[in-house]
């Protein structure tokens, strides 16, 4: 049974991270001609109302995509995935944040597409209705891990696959290495990020590591964290595994993430780094 929805958690540090490095794949991928399509596992809803309940309950969003909205200098790291948020938001201020999807669909041209996962029944409905009458976004009411199976490779022979579980339960860590590797088997040459929840230091090591085993190359890590690991209870950063990432992306992100930190972590608490997990 699902229960998580991420309509309380949108715009929050762990969305910053995983966005705004898509939002630097999507950007990449337009830089050639050929026509690139977009798989994602686990797409929620689209968009979410940082008016509504759900997101004015936990207020993750003022700690979140807030601290950015307002920078007066921003990086040319962070403007595509800004840009994508801000075209939610045309009368400028913040009241919609933009999902995976929404992110994502930013960036398509005319001879792109893009193909949704979602399997929770609240979210599904509120999915299609997003994407109502868009002919280059198709949405399946599918298990993630089965629409890679049934998605993978893509006939547009480019493009990206976003990963984006719940982690609801602790076996989610071990499924989503093994879930990814049956994709790269089948598309190795195709683009992957992988996002995952900092709780706690020993569960993320053990993932490294079986990704190090995988016998995949070209693994890029980076992670970002607002709280120490010995911090108190709860979400201390997150991280994106990518794989076959685009040429000087680990450049970027040096850049980019240390600007992130800075906004999201002024007392310094917490850290950033960017490494290759397996090198090409």
């Amino acid at each position: 049974m699902l229960s998580y929805r991420h309509a309380y958690h949108a715009g929050n540090h762990g969305d910053i991270l995983k966005h705004s490095v898509l939002a630097l794949l999507l950007e990449a991928l337009r830089q050639k001609d050929a026509p690139f399509c977009y798989v994602e596992t686990h797409a929620g809803v689209g968009r979410y109302d940082l008016r509504a309940p759900e997101a004015q309950k936990t207020d993750e969003w003022r700690n979140g995509i807030s601290r950015l909205w307002h920078e007066p200098t921003v990086p040319e790291q962070a403007a595509p995935y800004l840009a994508a948020a801000r075209e939610l938001n045309p009368d400028g201020k913040l009241h919609y944040y933009p999902g995976s999807p929404r992110i994502a669909r930013h960036f398509l041209r005319e001879h792109d597409r893009m193909v949704l996962c979602e399997l929770h029944s609240s979210d599904l409905p509120l999915l299609k209705q997003e994407f109502a009458g868009d002919h280059q976004v198709a949405v399946h009411h599918q298990d993630g891990y089965q629409g890679l199976k049934a998605f993978l490779p893509p006939k547009e022979k480019r493009g990206l696959v976003l990963i984006d579980p719940s982690y609801e339960v602790k076996a989610e860590f071990d499924q989503v290495t093994t879930a990814l590797g049956h994709a790269y088997a089948r598309w190795p040459t195709g683009m992957y990020a992988l996002w995952y929840p900092i709780l706690n230091r020993p569960s993320v090591e053990r993932l490294q590591r079986r990704l190090r085993e995988s016998g995949m190359r070209k693994i890029l890590l980076a992670e970002l964290c607002i709280e120490p690991d010995d911090g108190p209870a709860g979400m201390h950063g997150s991280g994106m595994v990518l794989i076959n990432p685009p040429w000087q992306l680990d450049t970027q992100l040096k850049t980019l993430l240390p600007w992130l930190h800075q906004c999201l972590d002024s007392a310094g608490r917490g850290r950033w780094n960017v490494e290759w997990l397996v090198r090409e």
